[in-house]
Order: C-alpha cells, then structure tokens, then sequence
C-alpha cells in the first residue's frame, strides 16, 4: 500500500516536529531545509507543559522532562537586585502538571531529526511552493534546483519571512516589528549559585536560566529603533544596557563570546491569517503565526501545531477535512497567545518612571497574594492538552499488522 508523500520545507522546530508526527502516523515525508547544515537558529528554548504534553504523543516528552534544569524558586527581580514576584517549580507543576524545560534548541532539533529516517531531511535545497495543490484532487507541486516534487501534503514551516505563507495569502500585510529587539547567549554557569529570574527595567529586561548541562541560557531585551546595531559589538550594547544590574548579569555578559551574541529584532503576525491552510498545503509555527517572546510560547506553540496537523491528517482520510479541522483548532488559539504576547512585550517597553514604578509594584502586590496568582498568567495557555494521548503504541501495533500480513 501506497504510503502518501508529506513534504516540509523548512527544518524548524514545527517543521521537525511535524515530520516526527506524520511519520508515526504513516505518511513518508521529505523535510527540505535551505540552510547547508542544521544549525538552529537561536540559543534556548523554553518547553511548558503544553508542549511537553504533546510531545508525549511522539513518545518525547520524557526524555524532554528529563533536561529540566530548574528545581525550587525563580521570579521577577529589578535592575537592583529587589525581588519584585516569586514562583517555584513545584507551584507550576501543582498548577499545570509539569514546570518549565530550558534546553538548547540544538539538543530539540538533534533529538527530532534523530526519530526520522535516514535521508529524510535534506539540507542545502531551497524550495518553492508553485502549486497548493487541491483538496480534492491536484498535488501540491514545490520547485527545487533539482525539478519538481508532487506531494500529497505541503507543510510551510518557513519561518516568519516565509515564502509559503506568501503564497498563499499575498494580499496579507505580513509581520509587523513589535518595538524591541534581544540578544541571545549561552555560557558556562557562574561560580556562586543563582535563582532563575527576569529582570525587568525601564523599557528592558533579562533573563538568567540554567540548563542541564551545566551552561546558563541568558537572553535581553530592549526597545530600539527597527535595523539598529552597535557600533562595536552586541557584547559591548549587552554591557551599555545591563553590565550594571544585579549579579550573577555582569559576570554573564562578560563571560559571553562576542562573536555568539545573537541579536534580533523581533516581529509578529499581530495580524491573523485568514486561515492556516490552502488547498493540500498548511502553516506551522512563526510562518503562521509569529508571536512576541514574552511568554516563551513561541516553540510552543509550533509543537502544538504539529501534534494537531498530524492528529486531523489520517493517511487515506479526507485531506480537505483535515486541513480545514486543523485550521479550526489552532487559529483562534494562536491568535489570542499572540495577542497576549503583545500586550505583555507593552509592560516590558514601558520607559516612564512612574509607568515603571506602577507595573512594579503591582508585580509585587500579586506575588504577595501567592504564586498561583503569578501563574494564572499560563492558565489557558500551558494547561493545554494534545487531542490524541499517543501515536506511538498504535503505530507499532500497525507495524506488527502489517508484518504478519506480509
């Protein structure tokens, strides 16, 4: 039996997840990445409990669980030094099931690629959506150097600039910038021991994470012009805007390669797609839906959409159903994270003393009324759970079917 042919251009993690997910349901898939090597961009990436869950349904969310670095307190903390809010571990998980995972995005993506066939990602092949294909009938057509792929199924998982998304939507205005930009490193830990925290400024912020393997996942923000860059180097900006708040900040900064300091500005789709799907083609992650990183939800998110996508697309099912179903769980979600992103990044931007003395003392004021309250911020969000527990048990059991039928 013909097993239908999935292709994914771009090797994000949406991309990945999504090629992990179709694979165990059944379909052969084909991951094309323009880049000449998977080198993730970015440096960490925060997995709440609504992506380890669905996870889960890829047999992953254990062997994520396992990296969890951050055990007992964390919070909010000013430029000083003051503790502004406070949370732990074992709040987060009492409300959600689990707590957060820092891990670097290299480690997600190597274990991703690693439950895919050989071959299945190619590398250095760019890739163009021409044709969306048809529901109910045509193929999806993409144009490489090297000629013409038909396929059953195209997922665009091009990232926010995406071309997919382009083509099939070009009368939508795109992504917008937010009004800030961040810097992202990684480091070994410093020598005295540290609470995980954010630190939130006059229109800044930092954030100190520890990973398990021993580094420390750091990452600024600031409002700035959109293109701005330093003079001499993003080092040098990092110790401009933060060298002078509290420890451990200035020994992280000072211990960061220059040359590793990434710095983005950030943009999102604060304008919803009419749809995330055309014809036999989908959007996953920031192609359909780029939000700002203020509640970490970005990768998240992405995750999310490739469990459903995978759920809704049953090989020999009614694609058309599917993809519409598909659209119909994740817009509305997306959409309104999206939303609450911005209005988060705004109490992030605010420059005013007094605007600054207000939001600061209104953290202080919940994180007196206790953690849960803190918390509440996720609920709708990492309480999520996946439509469908496990594709693994199912699909080894239809492997073993088919086995004893051959």
């Amino acid at each position: 039996m013909d097993m239908p042919h999935a292709v994914v251009i771009g090797s994000g993690i949406g991309g990945l997840t999504a090629a992990v997910a179709l694979h165990g349901r059944g379909w052969r898939v084909t991951v094309l990445e323009r880049a000449a090597s998977l080198e993730p961009v970015g440096a960490g990436i925060s997995l709440a409990p609504n992506s380890q869950r669905a996870l889960d349904v890829i047999g992953m969310g254990d062997e994520i669980r396992a990296l969890a670095a951050w055990q007992g307190e964390g919070g909010m903390r000013a430029p000083g030094g003051r503790w502004l809010s406070r949370t732990d571990s074992a709040a987060a998980t009492e409300r959600f099931g689990g707590s957060i995972v820092l891990l670097h995005r290299a480690t997600l993506v190597d274990r991703l690629v690693a439950r895919l066939p050989d071959g299945t990602v190619r590398t250095g092949v760019e890739a163009e959506l021409l044709d969306p294909g048809t529901a109910d009938g045509a193929p999806a057509v993409v144009g490489t150097v090297a000629g013409r792929i038909e396929a059953d199924l195209v997922i665009g998982a091009d990232g926010i600039n995406s071309a997919v998304r382009r083509a099939l939507f070009p009368d939508h205005p795109g992504p917008s910038y937010a009004g800030f930009t961040t810097w992202r490193i990684v480091v070994p830990a410093p020598q005295r021991p540290f609470a995980p925290h954010e630190t939130w400024g006059r229109g800044a912020l930092w954030g100190t994470q520890p990973l398990k393997d021993g580094r420390v996942y750091a990452y600024g923000a600031a409002v700035a012009p959109a293109g701005a860059h330093a003079a001499d180097s993003e080092k040098a900006e990092l110790t401009r805007r933060f060298g002078s708040w509290h420890d451990p900040i200035p020994e992280i900064i000072a211990a960061a390669d220059p040359g590793q300091v990434l710095r983005n500005d950030v943009h999102h789709l604060i304008d919803p797609l009419p749809s995330f799907h055309r014809g036999r083609t989908v959007l996953v992650g920031d192609c359909a839906h780029a939000m700002a990183p203020s509640l970490g939800q970005g990768g998240n998110q992405a995750i999310e959409d490739a469990i459903v996508l995978a759920h809704h697309l049953a090989p020999g099912g009614d694609l058309g159903k599917g993809a519409a179903a598909y659209t119909a769980d994740r817009l509305p979600r997306t959409s309104a994270i999206v939303r609450k992103a911005a209005r988060t990044a705004r109490l992030m931007r605010l420059a005013s003393a007094p605007a600054v003395a207000t939001r600061d003392a209104l953290f202080s004021v919940v994180s007196r009324l206790g953690p849960s309250l803190v918390l509440r911020t996720f609920d709708g969000i990492a309480d999520w759970q996946p439509p469908q527990h496990t594709y693994a048990a199912p699909r080894e059991a239809d492997t073993a079917t088919v086995d004893a039928e051959q």
